[in-house]
C-alpha cells in the first residue's frame, strides 16, 4: 500500500489550493453550495471528524456542537451524562489512532437533501443551507455534511493525542483538548 506524505508547511499550500477550489468545482458541476469562510488545517479537521465518529460510536452522543480546530491544538465539547473515565479517554485516543492507521480514503460527494444517508446528522446545518450538501466520507467509518478542508487519506494524519479534558456537571459538557503529534 502506498504511503501518503504527511502534510507540512512545504506541501500544505498545495493542499490548501486544492481545497480552495471546492466551491468553484461545485459550481462547475452544477451544485450550489453555501460559502465557507474558514480555512482549516486539513489533517486536524479530518481528525475531528474521526473523533466525532468515535464519540458517537462509543457514547451514543451527538457530534460536537462546539469545536475550535487549529493547527497546533484543538478542542471539542460533547454532551454526556457524566465524565468519561480515564480508561474511556484512553480508549477514545486509541480508537482515533486505529482509524488513522487504517489509511482510509477520504472522499467528497454532492447529494441533494432527499438522498442524505440516515446516519448523517443535519441538526447543525444553518436554516439557509443549500439544497445540495457536500458529504465527507472517511472510508466506512464516518460521513457528515461539511464544506471544510480535509486530507485525501487518513495516512496523512499524524498520531492523535488527547492533552487534557474536563467535565462540567452543570451543563453535562465534556471538553477535550487534543493535538496531532509529529510522525
Amino acid at each position: 500500500m502506498e504511503q501518503k506524505p504527511i502534510l507540512n508547511d512545504r506541501n500544505l499550500a498545495e493542499v490548501e489550493s486544492r481545497e480552495n477550489t471546492v466551491s468553484s468545482a461545485a459550481t462547475e458541476q452544477g451544485h450550489e453550495l453555501n460559502a465557507h469562510n474558514k480555512q482549516e488545517y486539513p489533517p486536524m479537521h479530518t481528525a475531528e471528524h474521526i473523533l466525532n465518529g468515535t464519540m458517537v460510536r462509543m457514547f451514543g452522543c451527538p457530534r460536537s456542537r462546539n469545536a475550535h480546530i487549529e493547527r497546533k491544538k484543538s478542542k471539542c465539547d460533547y454532551q454526556l451524562p457524566q465524565a468519561p473515565t480515564e480508561a474511556e479517554v484512553k480508549a477514545i485516543e486509541d480508537e482515533v489512532n486505529e482509524v488513522i492507521n487504517r489509511h482510509l480514503a477520504v472522499s467528497i460527494e454532492f447529494v441533494d437533501r432527499d438522498h442524505i444517508p440516515p446516519e448523517v446528522d443535519l441538526s447543525k446545518l444553518p436554516a439557509d443551507a443549500s439544497e445540495t450538501l457536500r458529504l465527507v466520507r472517511i472510508g466506512d467509518y464516518d460521513v457528515c455534511a461539511c464544506v471544510g478542508a480535509h486530507v485525501s487519506n487518513t495516512s496523512e494524519i499524524a498520531p492523535f493525542k488527547i492533552i487534557s479534558h474536563d467535565y462540567n456537571p452543570d451543563t453535562h459538557t465534556w471538553r477535550l483538548r487534543f493535538k496531532l503529534l509529529e510522525k
